[in-house]
């Protein structure tokens, strides 16, 4: 009874918190996690997943790893670098996770951001979680190409390989190739048959291809 007290308080407080700021990015959906949070929160040591829309779309995530403890937090259509400025302390923190797969970039470099200002998000983002869940698995899901952002792939790429030479050596940190696995073999190009029709996000399909790769890392 006292956990939930402190948990309707403390998300009081931090819906109080959010009306005063009103250029806080995707509220509503925030807010909506902290309000579940308040009527079932997570136990700790669980497998989170917080990103964009890639993860907020995956209405089945929870489904395709039933063993494992699935914690899923995407909002909306969030940048990496709002994750810093942000969603981070509300949506990272408290749940004390066990391993953390981190998906976004996309609509940072969509919005005219360089892969080098992705790449620095990423670093500050990872130096915050190792110092407040230091014993966490960071894992980083790379950008993948959407055919209707074709102009961006060269940031992309570059975003991609810079956050993976970041990651080398780190410890309890991962680089997990989920775009690879989403291009044509034959062309090299991403396969749109696995896109829903506005060729930016994933359908069942293409989700299929994803919970191959991340299948030995979920657990």
């Amino acid at each position: 009874m006292k956990l939930k007290l402190l948990l309707l308080i403390t998300g009081f407080v931090f819906c109080s918190k959010l009306y005063a700021q009103q250029n806080f990015p995707f509220a509503n959906e925030v807010r909506d996690f902290k309000h579940q949070d308040s009527l079932s929160f997570p136990k700790s040591g669980g497998i989170l997943f917080i990103g964009s829309s890639s993860i907020r779309l995956w209405t089945d995530l929870e489904q395709r790893f039933t063993k494992a403890q699935i914690i899923k937090r995407g909002v909306g259509g969030s940048e990496l670098s709002q994750w810093v400025a942000y969603y981070t302390p509300y949506l990272v923190f408290p749940y004390h996770p066990h391993k953390i797969f981190i998906y976004a970039g996309e609509n940072d470099i969509a919005a005219g951001r360089s892969a080098k200002s992705v790449a620095d998000d990423f670093a500050r983002l990872w130096g915050m979680i190792r110092q407040q869940l230091p014993d966490a698995e960071i894992y980083w899901l790379s950008i993948k190409q959407s055919p209707s952002r074709l102009k961006y792939y060269p940031e992309v790429i570059q975003a991609n390989r810079l956050i993976k030479d970041f990651i080398r050596g780190k410890p309890k940190t991962y680089d997990v190739d989920l775009g690879s696995a989403i291009l044509n073999k034959y062309t090299n190009a991403p396969d749109s048959s696995l896109f829903k029709e506005d060729y930016l996000h994933l359908n069942s399909k293409g989700y299929d291809k994803w919970q191959v790769v991340l299948a030995p890392y979920v657990k």
